[in-house]
């Protein structure tokens, strides 16, 4: 049976938004790019805000931040087919190895996604992720129907109380704390073990320890945790709130490298008083080798998500790595963490 063509697919949207990042990847804008993206990173399209207003993210319904920006990042609109054809084209190149969709909140989004995705996978041969609130199990179903082969869903939290703060009922958002892990598991039962994912937000006012004890929740229930640094955005109810320290973010990414790949997990770890981690529960020797090979402090995510500078400048200070470790940054980041190597 012959497939059928783009402009045959339901709900397909006339424009998506494409990370600046990617869409020099793709071809779609000119540009010179300080890492290459392996993932193209697109988001749905709408005039005005997210329903949601979560209080680090531009496109909440609260903030006074441009409606092209998700976290520092610009993202401008693009034809949707256009999109398409160019994704193609970077796909058979191989310079693009997964989309990835983030999605607002908004009535008509799942019909948007469902379409984008039917369209792009009629097209494209490429594994694609969603990024989304699906609120119900039938979402959940048309993404798979769709050809996605991955979902998120973004907890961001690391305790429930930050949750409520941050983007539940505290700021008016419709997230609940406990609907969101119902809802990671629905997704488990459709998507499977290693198929689903969630991402933490360090700097949010959580500790180590707390953020510790979120990672091994999720991978013990099968959910893949991943780790962003908080950036402060002008505009956004968080602008005014510092990005964490560096030292503070490392310490949490080994956790998550640890944890994830199973060399240790939460209750063999110690902590401080104050939730500092004061033992990741792993001999020194096997703990330096893991730093030094670098892979902790590599952007995390799902396969081939770099993430080229999301969450910093090309200058620095680099929380996530989007290529391989310079044996300078090694050397730093071995510094960082010497207290725990040494």
């Amino acid at each position: 049976m012959a497939r059928s063509s783009v402009s045959e697919v339901e709900g397909l949207p006339q424009q998506i938004r494409v990370s600046v990042g990617s869409a020099i990847a793709i071809g779609l804008l000119d540009g010179k790019l300080d890492a290459q993206p392996t993932t193209a990173y697109l988001m749905t399209y709408k005039e005005g805000k997210c329903t949601a207003n979560c209080g680090f993210c531009p496109q909440a319904k609260g903030s006074q931040a441009k409606t092209e920006l998700l976290s520092r990042v610009t993202w401008p609109a693009f034809n949707t087919k256009n999109v398409i054809n160019h994704l193609q084209t970077a796909t058979k190149a191989g310079t693009i190895r997964r989309v990835c969709v983030q999605t607002l909140n908004y009535p008509e989004v799942f019909t948007e996604v469902y379409g984008f995705v039917k369209a792009l996978k009629t097209q494209v041969s490429v594994p694609v992720s969603v990024s989304c609130q699906p609120l119900n199990s039938q979402n959940l179903w048309k993404l798979s129907d769709a050809g996605a082969d991955r979902v998120g869903i973004a907890v961001d939290t690391a305790t429930e109380s930050l949750f409520e703060k941050v983007k539940g009922a505290d700021v008016g958002g419709p997230y609940k704390w406990q609907e969101e892990f119902t809802l990671l598991r629905t997704t488990i039962g459709i998507f499977g073990e290693g198929n689903v994912s969630t991402h933490l937000i360090v700097g949010l006012g959580e500790t180590e320890q707390e953020a510790a004890y979120l990672l091994q929740m999720c991978v013990d229930t099968g959910i893949l945790p991943a780790v962003f640094a908080f950036t402060p955005v002008k505009g956004t109810a968080l602008s005014t709130k510092p990005k964490p320290e560096v030292e503070t973010y490392r310490h949490i990414q080994l956790a998550r490298y640890l944890i994830v790949n199973a060399f240790t997990r939460f209750n063999e770890m110690k902590f401080t008083p104050t939730g500092e981690t004061a033992e990741f529960g792993v001999a020194k020797d096997t703990l330096a080798q893991v730093v030094e090979s670098g892979k902790p402090f590599l952007t995390s995510g799902c396969p081939d998500c770099n993430r080229p500078f999301y969450n910093e400048k090309p200058s620095g200070p680099i929380y996530n790595y989007p290529r391989n470790l310079t044996p300078t940054e090694t050397a730093q980041i071995k510094q960082q963490l010497q207290k725990y190597i040494e």
